[in-house]
């Protein structure tokens, strides 16, 4: 499958039917989804790997992932309602024998993977709420691809945070993420941000 393909397909599953602002539901795009799933596939960090997909709602990573070979993935999601979209999607998708779904906060997943996918929340209702996504990363896995804003604010702390648990950023990329107007306070039918994508790799000079 092409990247063109795969940011196709992605496009078409099914979205969020009540994203939650609290938790910040934005689908991931099927481009900026299948960028980073492309470079995750071509470094060698999907194709036959145990991968976790944190946070993972309505399961355009998980899918993604499936669909370019990886043994399995967990699909972790606190949601319910995100949960059975996750389900449908997988199902339709004919990924369901690829996947585990784990109805659970991140902080509970507890199993070893090889990489970690994920698209934390950015922070914007809650301050650092994608910390909790990026600490259980650096528990679990040994290699972290992980979607942000593009600010040097947030760059910086990616950085130095990446380094506290052993890790350094080996890769990044910048991509346009665009959002629907979905929530109260959305002003513009369509916004258009800029976010990093960021691969992470644990430096075995430093363990946690």
């Amino acid at each position: 499958m092409k990247k063109k393909h795969l940011s196709i397909f992605l496009s078409r599953l099914e979205g969020f039917k009540n994203p939650k602002p609290e938790l910040e539901q934005y689908r991931t795009p099927g481009d900026v989804a299948a960028e980073l799933l492309w470079m995750a596939y071509s470094l060698g960090d999907i194709e036959g790997k145990a991968v976790a997909d944190l946070g993972a709602g309505t399961g355009v990573l998980t899918v993604g992932a499936c669909l370019l070979g990886a043994r399995k993935v967990y699909a972790v999601e606190i949601d319910g309602e995100a949960v059975e979209i996750l389900r449908r999607n997988v199902e339709n998708a004919g990924t369901r024998n690829c996947v585990e779904v784990v109805h659970a906060d991140v902080s509970s997943f507890n199993r070893r993977v090889d990489t970690v996918l994920m698209n934390p929340p950015f922070g914007s209702q809650r301050k650092h709420a994608d910390r909790p996504f990026l600490m259980k990363a650096f528990e679990i896995s040994d290699v972290v691809y992980s979607i942000h804003l593009d600010k040097p604010e947030v760059m910086a702390f990616i950085e130095t945070f990446s380094k506290e648990f052993g890790f350094q950023v080996t890769h990044r990329v910048t991509t346009n993420f665009e959002i629907p107007a979905q929530f109260f306070f959305h002003k513009k039918p369509l916004k258009r941000i800029k976010t990093r994508l960021y691969r992470l790799e644990r430096s075995f000079s430093k363990g946690i």
